[in-house]
């Protein structure tokens, strides 16, 4: 395993990271010998990050992640996240304290390493509802009793170690704002081989969410990148391509939604990817270290198969020049050529 430092920071963490969310399922809905076991496996891989969150299971993800890592006597680098909801509003720094507070007792731990708000941040207003926090007005951040300052309080009072942030695409302005104030070390963000826009400028053809080349800026900023969803939600397999049933734990890809039909066209066009014993889901991870930027690629594990075909991505090396001109001119495209 290599390992990568974040930032302008002193944190050096695993290139591949254990994701903890409710899309492979493991620590949502695993029987706790099994979550042990993987975790364990993980471990002995030379994975040392665990990225997780109050709402992978409310809770149930941190409790378990924290029983594991206990019997197991193992101090990985730990991050977790911070959701603000429209009932939150008119405290969030006390928000942001008291929920990370809470993840820290579910985690059975005294201290995050890494410690993010899961909204995007948005430049102009946005109306939160109910239980959303896909986004957050950049004011909410910035303002006096804001996320920033529960972030400073929790520094201060030395129970995080580092800021983060998530990015949900058409934020790159927003976030240049937050990565400017100099809190934040870590941007979680989505970059795929479907979407590479988190990576690059948009090309003018490309049809999709456009991420504003973040992991550029985090960069000119002191700050790194963690990719979520590498594998675009489970589509960039091998069993996905051939049809096959995904791990009983893992969230279901409907294939007949038309976003689904998109991306299955697209995949087809990138078979070229993969060397020779390699899979495609290997292959777009590969992509993602291709990039300094990442700090560590979050793994989606169901089970500890996963976890030795993706750990054994470290260390194989960049995508060749000669590909990259291929999936640059596919994307130029639009996935056209």
């Amino acid at each position: 395993m290599k390992y990568r430092t974040i930032g302008h920071t002193q944190l050096r963490v695993s290139e591949i990271g254990f994701g903890c969310g409710g899309n492979a399922g493991l620590m949502v809905r695993g029987e706790p010998r099994e979550q042990i076991h993987v975790i364990e496996h993980a471990l002995t891989a030379g994975i040392t990050y665990f990225d997780n969150a109050p709402d992978y299971g409310d809770g149930r993800a941190e409790e378990n992640l924290g029983r594991a890592l206990k019997e197991l006597g193992a101090h990985p680098v730990i991050n977790s996240k911070v959701e603000i909801r429209a009932a939150d509003l008119g405290d969030i720094a006390g928000h942001v304290v008291r929920s990370a507070e809470g993840s820290l007792t579910r985690l059975a731990i005294e201290r995050l390493d890494v410690f993010q708000v899961h909204n995007g941040p948005s430049r102009a207003p946005y109306a939160l509802q109910g239980k959303d926090y896909r986004r957050l007005w950049l004011e909410d951040f910035l303002r006096p009793g804001g996320a920033c300052e529960g972030l400073r309080r929790l520094k201060d009072a030395g129970k995080i170690g580092l800021a983060g942030f998530i990015c949900r695409g058409d934020d790159a302005d927003a976030a240049a704002a937050l990565l400017g104030t100099g809190l934040f070390s870590l941007v979680n963000v989505p970059y795929t081989l479907l979407n590479p826009t988190a990576g690059m400028p948009k090309p003018p053809r490309f049809e999709g969410e456009d991420f504003g080349n973040v992991i550029a800026v985090a960069v000119r900023n002191g700050a790194s990148a963690a990719i979520y969803s590498p594998l675009a939600g489970g589509l960039l397999t091998d069993a996905f391509l051939r049809g096959s049933p995904r791990h009983p734990l893992a969230r279901a890809v409907d294939p007949d939604t038309s976003a689904t039909r998109v991306a299955a066209a697209r995949l087809a066009k990138l078979t070229f990817l993969p060397n020779e014993g390699e899979s495609l889901a290997q292959a777009a991870y590969r992509f993602c270290l291709s990039n300094a930027g990442v700090a560590t690629v979050l793994g989606g594990f169901s089970a500890i198969e996963h976890v030795e075909e993706i750990a054994a991505v470290s260390g194989r090396g960049r995508i060749t020049r000669e590909k990259m001109q291929r999936l640059e001119s596919l994307w130029a495209s639009n996935f056209d050529s």
